[in-house]
């Protein structure tokens, strides 16, 4: 089996800074004290004006990759809400059912130029559908062997008016993207392994019961994942992971759950934006490689919850 490689991680968040206080004064959330955010880690997030559309930030999260697009020959675009997966905005007006199939994967490979790309548009995976890219990716890679470059985009703003709190988590629009590779990428990482559960009866669940199931299938995911790359949990240096409330990861790294340390986890993204639907993971990722605490031969893996309800965690190994 072929390696496959990924690197040229890029995101953007939505263009209005605000504090959890200012949040909370303008009814963006179901919780209604700041201190409680706090004291989960979160302290300012990232909103899209008006004017700005998903697209919008998809288009931001790839311009400052695009110079190493020459070989792209699928572009998966996810969305983790179903709004954001067309761009047509006259429907209501002329019942023309091609304003519901104006997708933006299309657009972004005519504005990109990447003209002989197949586009591939992927939802219903909520918060972990970059992570299920990544899976998407090397698979098509190792099946086409015409095809040596994938471009990986997700891009999600709130609908405006919506409640910027899910799941007791303060939430950010945003976008982000990276690229999958047969050939190395300089300062990327080799792709390991994938793992993901889902259990669609929870659909439907509410907060409280979403939490409840957090810990148990982080556990089995994470698990399962480490033992489907033939390693183990120790072999694992760092976990980069979604941003939620600090408290849960500790739980999880508790010696009576996973037994991992706590230390080793990495989300210093969370103060500064908060969950950012999909895209956490690749920020905090690129955050990793900025801080030069990662070396190279060291594993990596990846980890995000989201509706549906969907789990799933990918290897990496840093090649430096």
């Amino acid at each position: 089996m072929k390696d496959i490689y990924v690197g040229h991680f890029s995101y953007v968040l939505g263009d209005l800074e605000q504090t959890v206080e200012q949040t909370v004064e303008q009814n963006r959330t179901v919780i209604k004290d700041p201190e409680k955010f706090r004291s989960a880690g979160f302290d300012k997030h990232h909103i899209c004006s008006p004017s700005t559309t998903a697209y919008d930030l998809a288009v931001a999260a790839v311009k400052p990759i695009a110079k190493y697009l020459n070989q792209v020959g699928v572009i998966i675009y996810s969305t983790a809400l179903p709004i954001n997966a067309n761009i047509g905005t006259t429907f209501e007006e002329t019942k023309d059912i091609k304003d519901l199939t104006d997708f933006p994967g299309s657009h972004l490979q005519s504005d990109f130029g990447l003209n002989d790309a197949w586009v591939i548009g992927l939802d219903q995976q909520a918060c972990t559908g970059m992570i299920g890219s990544f899976k998407l990716a090397a698979a098509l890679l190792r099946d086409t062997p015409q095809w040596s470059q994938i471009l990986c985009v997700t891009a999600d703003r709130f609908p405006q008016g919506s409640l910027y709190e899910q799941s007791y988590s303060l939430i950010s629009d945003g976008a982000s993207a990276f690229i999958i590779s047969t050939e190395p990428i300089p300062g990327g990482f080799r792709y390991v392994e994938h793992h993901a559960i889902t259990n669609g009866g929870m659909a439907n669940t509410n907060d409280d019961a979403t939490i409840g199931n957090f810990f148990p299938n982080t556990i089995d995911c994470i698990t399962m994942n480490v033992k489907r790359a033939g390693l183990e949990l120790k072999d694992i240096n760092w976990m980069v992971v979604q941003n939620i409330n600090v408290n849960a990861w500790k739980i999880v790294c508790s010696p009576s759950l996973l037994d991992y340390d706590i230390t080793r986890v990495f989300h210093p993204s969370l103060p500064m934006m908060g969950h950012m639907i999909s895209g956490d993971c690749i920020v905090n990722t690129q955050m990793l490689i900025e801080s030069g605490k990662i070396k190279p031969g060291e594993y990596v893996l990846l980890y995000m919850v989201g509706y549906g309800l969907t789990w799933q965690s990918v290897i990496l190994q840093y090649c430096g």
